[in-house]
């Protein structure tokens, strides 16, 4: 049974129970209604899949190549470190996600949040039931975040496994030339897994309110995809240095700092620096816009 058709049913019943109290527990069932309904559509779990299948791909792909592999110009620095050892290859996965892939399948999720409900007509059923239009765009964005943990991690986890079974697994040489034993190394795939989640946080921001702009599901996750398409192009520009330091992409690599003895905290804490600017502008945006919003789908 569909989202639209139990709505009536589900709206009735929370008209009769009267109004949800604006608490924390009342937020966290709705958080998990959401996460639900986000990770039991199909479109959720096929998007998961693609991510997974991209280390794999590398991963076969480097191994075939092994003798051609160099640093490579423009490429990730820990790209060549793949052969030495496997769980270099989570890394070399995510460098290669977070330009496209990753920013690919957050856009869908963020950019259809609110469009995709209206199209489908559940949004004003949901505002009808008493959960309060601020609550219900928390609800939203913390879900979106933690469809980004999900799809870094599957990102990381089957780099990992598909890395342990294509190469050496053992103690790891860092981008420093230092040496660390290989549970430190897997410390730092989770924290680095964590900082790429996070870099994501500003995106999820600006999907959110580009998805209060429309009715249209497709309308908001095409514009949101394609925003990070163009502001990877313009930090691509040498012309544009003054700006790009302010563009939402700009430090997303800053993870392979990282990797070095000691860690480089610098560029990380400027990623993560701007991703809140990001969320608290577009996020005040989407909340003016949604909170105001005469809703008719």
């Amino acid at each position: 049974m569909s989202r639209v058709e139990t709505a009536p049913a589900a709206v009735a019943a929370a008209v009769a129970a009267g109004p949800r109290s604006q608490t924390v527990p009342g937020f966290l069932a709705l958080f998990r209604s959401e996460l639900g309904l986000t990770f039991r559509r199909v479109r959720t779990m096929a998007l998961l899949g693609v991510l997974a299948v991209v280390p794999i791909l590398i991963g076969v792909v480097v191994r075939l190549e092994t003798g051609n592999m160099r640093g490579g110009d423009g490429g990730p620095a820990f790209l060549a470190q793949v052969t030495q050892n496997g769980v270099f290859l989570t890394f070399t996965a995510l460098a290669t996600s977070l330009p496209i892939f990753l920013p690919m399948t957050v856009g869908v999720v963020a950019g259809d949040s609110v469009a995709g409900e209206a199209a489908t007509g559940t949004l004003r059923y949901l505002l009808v039931a008493p959960a309060g239009r601020t609550r219900l765009l928390a609800a939203k964005f913390t879900t979106a975040m933690a469809f980004c943990v999900a799809a870094t991690l599957a990102v990381a986890l089957s780099g990992l496994i598909i890395g342990s079974i294509l190469f050496p697994v053992g103690d790891v040489t860092l981008l420093s030339g230092d040496t660390i034993g290989l549970g430190a190394a897997l410390l730092r795939v989770v924290l680095i897994s964590g900082v790429v989640a996070l870099s994501l946080a500003g995106l999820v921001a600006v999907g959110l309110f580009i998805s209060t702009l429309t009715n249209s599901g497709i309308a908001a996750m095409a514009s949101t995809v394609g925003l990070v398409v163009i502001v990877q192009v313009l930090d691509s520009f040498p012309q544009l240095h003054a700006v790009q330091p302010w563009l939402l992409t700009h430090y997303w690599l800053s993870f392979g700092d990282l990797l070095r003895q000691p860690m480089y905290w610098h560029g990380v804490w400027q990623d993560l620096g701007l991703q809140a600017l990001y969320v608290a502008v577009f996020g005040s945006a989407a909340w003016a816009r949604f909170t105001s919003r005469d809703i008719t789908a």
